[in-house]
């Protein structure tokens, strides 16, 4: 059986940017389109509301804070991912870019069923086979 440091070694040998890009910045904040407190995450960074679910569209790479857009980032759907959980999908009212973030654990159940009845096919404007 291997050695849990040796574990670790491997992973980020396999994956030496994985690190790079993420940046943990979980502080908590005011929401600016409910205006609610976000409480800090505490196991990762925090990146959206957990009542509205909306976010600002303020990262490059998760957590740097690197963007200059600073638009709202207005949930639009969510999808299911085996291995990441809930993925709430975005587009930015400023600069028109979509923008996915991983639920959190703490995030409105409610705000999220109802964020699944949005056909995503549609809100990216992909035309279905069906057509």
């Amino acid at each position: 059986m291997e050695p849990e440091a040796t574990k670790k070694l491997r992973h980020s040998q396999k994956y030496p940017l994985m690190n790079k890009r993420f940046t943990k910045n979980d502080a908590g904040f005011t929401c600016q389109h409910c205006g609610r407190y976000v409480p800090p995450l505490l196991s990762s960074s925090r990146d959206h509301c957990t009542t509205c679910l909306y976010s600002l569209h303020v990262d490059i790479n998760p957590g740097d804070r690197a963007n200059t857009c600073h638009g709202l980032l207005v949930p639009i759907g969510i999808t299911l991912n085996s291995k990441k959980g809930t993925i709430i999908h975005y587009h930015c009212d400023t600069c028109g870019a979509y923008h996915n973030n991983k639920a959190a654990p703490d995030d409105d159940f409610d705000a999220i069923i109802e964020l699944s009845r949005n056909p995503l096919q549609y809100l990216y404007n992909v035309k279905s086979n069906d057509d």
